[in-house]
């Protein structure tokens, strides 16, 4: 699934850690979800889009 994960994070000068924190998971799986090697929980998908303040669908988008 595309995602805005890593430009979202980057542009408040999170690390991957400072995320994953957050959100309560592993740095691995902050990497997995930039890297679009993991699509997130559904729980996991509305917490970011807590954090980030915006829709799920401005973060996520699924594969045409």
């Amino acid at each position: 699934m595309k995602n805005r994960l890593r430009e979202l994070r980057t542009a408040r000068e999170w690390s991957q850690a400072d995320l994953a924190e957050q959100t309560g998971v592993s740095r691995q799986t902050v990497n997995a979800i930039e890297t679009e090697r993991y699509d997130p929980s559904l729980p996991l998908a509305f917490k970011l889009a807590r954090l980030f303040k915006l829709p799920i669908e401005e973060i996520f988008e699924p594969e045409k």
